[in-house]
């Protein structure tokens, strides 16, 4: 790893950690601190590719994202944009909480080299205030922060040369059910959708069936109850549309790592379009 990517690594904190894990002198714990200078080294990369940016609208209202502009960005050519709803841990006024942790595996997916590479598009990260999510206490109402998203991405679209027939949306958690919801709420717009561990409105499940969607629910989700996915999954395939659905076997909340390992899903992904 270069010394500029990995530059803040040598923090007094870090540093002094690595020197208790070194003096162990165990495998283990050295396994530990390479993982440790990893995790940091691949956030600072994330906070380099995506810029920080705020949208203001008409109303004066304010939503602040992160953006990644395709590397080599042409502007005689057309491209696709993927929407990434956070976490509820991602939720703030930092504009960067929604790239860090957990959240930061499907931003590294979409962004990494070698799905840009087969796969160049925009990747936009709004990030919600802390009081407000993207969906109602009842989680499945759309939320402010919705219309928000909705507002920029009409803003990207006319600053960037996107390509209005391939429009994605992807979330985990909250913004699994942020997924479900801003498709029900703007029908069409969306040219598919990845949800995990979310759920939806199975009251608006027609209103989902002009955008397929795959979603992923761990079996023991302690924290969404697995049914979430399996009903809004079913209601969607009742009402006529397409809903591809994976199950992870004895697994709680915490999946992500076997997401952006599906083989499939990025294929599955961007082979939709209008």
């Amino acid at each position: 790893m270069g010394k500029a990517a990995c530059h803040s690594v040598t923090s007094v904190a870090i540093v002094s950690l690595a020197m208790k894990l070194m003096m162990l002198r165990s495998p283990l714990y050295i396994f530990i601190l390479v993982l440790l200078v990893l995790t940091v080294c691949l956030a600072q990369e994330r906070e380099k590719i995506l810029v920080p940016k705020v949208f203001t609208n008409a109303r004066q209202e304010a939503l602040l994202y992160r953006l990644f502009v395709p590397r080599n960005y042409d502007r005689r050519k057309k491209y696709p944009l993927v929407v990434y709803l956070h976490g509820g841990g991602g939720r703030g006024n930092d504009n960067l909480k929604q790239i860090e942790g957990g959240n930061g595996y499907l931003i590294d997916l979409f962004t990494q080299a070698e799905t840009q590479s087969r796969y160049p598009s925009f990747v936009v990260a709004p990030q919600s205030p802390m009081q407000e999510g993207w969906i109602d206490y009842d989680s499945i109402t759309p939320t402010r922060q919705l219309r928000l998203v909705f507002e920029l991405i009409g803003d990207l679209r006319r600053t960037y040369s996107i390509d209005n027939g391939r429009f994605y949306v992807a979330g985990q958690s909250m913004g699994g059910f942020g997924t479900f919801a801003i498709i029900s709420e703007y029908p069409g717009m969306f040219t598919a959708g990845v949800a995990l561990c979310g759920g939806g409105d199975e009251s608006k499940a027609a209103r989902l069936i002009r955008t397929p969607v795959w979603a992923f629910h761990g079996e023991k989700d302690e924290a969404v109850n697995v049914e979430r996915s399996r009903n809004i999954v079913a209601a969607i395939r009742k009402a006529g549309g397409q809903a591809r659905y994976t199950e992870y076997s004895g697994e709680g909340h915490l999946f992500w790592s076997k997401v952006v390992k599906e083989p499939e899903l990025l294929p599955w992904l961007f082979a939709h379009r209008k």
